[in-house]
């Protein structure tokens, strides 16, 4: 290893997601066995629920998308992309669950693999909800000119693009993670060549930016545009698709601004403007509890663009009643998808002429 590489060791501080490797980088004086046993005691279990949970909502979305919608539009493309977005953010968390209780003892090419695909869920599920908000105001507020764009060809184009740029945002990931020993600990983390600094900043603000900044300014420009538009026509259904508009912006904001705002943050921390040892262990506890959350939204997900719909309602009622093993459950938990079958609430509005919502 070079001398280089050695120095920016010791001074790292926790990068995106392994807030448990400055656990072994801090200074003595600042001691944090704490909050690794904190993390190992809390963690598994959530990214075990957040496993479990995301793994089954999306396979939903997947099977209903491909046995009853059939890809017929823009939105029917983005969902089925934000469904698999979603699956590889969550295939990822058994790895660093596994990493939280013991170390790492899947070798490297399994480090750089897990953690590049993790990032690639990362960014590709933000980025596919940012374009569901620009197809919602095409369909809503361009009505006119949603009919030439709203099409599958340009779904399936503008989700290349997407998949594209989430991967090469994605691919420091692959080029610098290592799985090496260090202090008796075998870990997974970037080992960035030349300036140490720089690459730090350079991730850190990479994930604020392409992670929130960005769909920030777009939603909320989306969305106001549609509540505004929404605002001055008459329609039955306009409240419910206002209140659906603002679960979708409200929900994401939520559960992702806390996570950016604290490892920006920790940014701060590792440029030494916080200096306060008590501080930075207030950093590293709200780091994992921020992180679970961003990661709860990916389960969130599929009740947000699916199960709220009436339409995907009736497709999953059908999907339990026509399977023979979901058939099997349909019998014991019928009522219960019959009353959610029965709700309506979904993005459509008469004066949009959108006839592919859920």
């Amino acid at each position: 290893m070079s001398s280089s590489s050695t120095e920016s060791l010791e001074v790292e501080l926790s990068t995106f997601y392994d807030y448990y490797d400055s656990y072994y980088d801090a200074p003595k004086l600042c001691s944090k066995e704490g909050v690794r046993r904190f993390a190992a005691s809390f963690l598994p279990v959530l990214y075990s629920l957040v496993f479990l949970v995301g793994l089954a909502g999306n396979i939903l979305v997947i099977l209903v998308l491909f046995k009853y919608k059939r890809l017929k539009s823009m939105t029917d493309v983005y969902l089925l992309n934000l469904a698999i977005s979603d699956l590889l953010f969550v295939l990822s968390l058994p790895f660093w669950s596994y990493f939280t209780v013991d170390q790492w003892v899947f070798g490297t090419p399994w480090c750089k693999i897990i953690s590049w695909i993790y990032l690639v869920g990362f960014y590709s599920g933000i980025f596919f909800i940012m374009l569901m908000s620009i197809d919602r105001y095409l369909a809503i507020v361009r009505a006119v000119l949603s009919l030439k764009a709203r099409t599958t060809f340009h779904g399936l184009i503008t989700s290349l693009v997407v998949w594209l740029v989430a991967l090469s945002a994605s691919v420091p990931e692959l080029v610098f993670r290592e799985s090496f020993n260090e202090h008796n600990f075998t870990t997974c983390k970037p080992i960035f060549p030349g300036n140490f600094t720089t690459w730090k900043l350079f991730s850190t603000l990479e994930v604020n930016v392409l992670g929130l900044l960005i769909p920030f300014i777009i939603m909320t420009f989306c969305y106001s545009m549609i509540i505004k538009t929404l605002v001055h026509c008459r329609n039955d259904k306009k409240n419910k698709a206002v209140k659906m508009i603002f679960v979708v912006m409200i929900v994401f904001f939520f559960f992702w601004t806390p996570y950016n705002i604290v490892i920006f943050l920790q940014l701060l921390e590792f440029m030494g403007v916080i200096k306060d040892c008590q501080v930075s262990r207030s950093l590293d506890y709200a780091f994992q509890v921020t992180e679970i959350l961003g990661l709860f939204h990916c389960c969130l997900n599929p009740v947000i663009y699916f199960f709220m719909g009436e339409k995907f309602k009736k497709y999953l009622k059908m999907l339990f009643k026509n399977w023979q093993l979901p058939g099997y459950f349909c019998k014991w938990c019928g009522a219960h998808i019959t009353y959610h079958a029965e709700s309506t609430s979904s993005f459509h509005t008469q004066s949009t002429g959108d006839q592919d919502a859920l």
